[in-house]
């Protein structure tokens, strides 16, 4: 796909999902222990990875969808996760972020790397004012990554989700432009 907003950062590339990814992408998606919290049932075969990789570029071409970027080592080629703008409000000016990373290159900081370059681009190319996102409370991680990067916990969101064959709660939490510390501080 033409045009994509490929972005880097100190560590890692920030690049398009394509063809190519399919197997780590479902290495990643496909670990059902891994992905307990992601808000959907684990991948079971390379052809719902190919089909999920298809997803994410029919999003750039949606009104309210967003931007899925593949995230790199830039030393190394190969996926270790994905991270997303995505369910974007033009008018509103406001939309979610998204993400994994692979159970290998957890707790490295990358993501908090990778989302804070990614909601950079948002608040200045997508004149965003508003990024939510919704977090199982039992995702520490996840939590103290949106923590680091300034979000703020706004409330529980009670049986939105569902995976897993159960209802889950979610917690909202947000980031305004306001309050965006510039790559996302400390």
């Amino acid at each position: 796909m033409s045009n994509f907003p490929e972005l880097e950062t100190q560590n890692l590339l920030l690049r398009e999902i394509v063809d190519t990814d399919a197997e780590d992408l479902l290495s990643i998606h496909g670990d059902a222990q891994h992905m307990k919290w992601f808000g959907s049932d684990p991948l079971t075969d390379i052809d719902g990875a190919r089909s999920l990789i298809q997803t994410f570029a029919k999003w750039r071409e949606e009104p309210a969808s967003g931007t899925r970027w593949g995230i790199q080592l830039r030393s190394v080629p190969g996926l270790i996760g994905t991270c997303g703008l995505f369910r974007w409000n033009r008018n509103w000016r406001m939309c979610v972020v998204g993400y994994e990373i692979s159970p290998l290159h957890q707790g490295r900081g990358y993501m908090k790397e990778a989302l804070a370059s990614v909601l950079a681009w948002g608040f200045g190319e997508m004149e965003l004012n508003r990024v939510e996102a919704q977090v199982h409370p039992d995702n520490r991680a996840s939590l103290a990554v949106l923590g680091r990067l300034g979000f703020v916990e706004e409330g529980r969101l009670r049986e939105v989700g569902y995976w897993a064959g159960s209802h889950h709660d979610l917690m909202l939490h947000s980031l305004l432009k306001r309050d965006w510390r510039s790559g996302g501080a400390a």
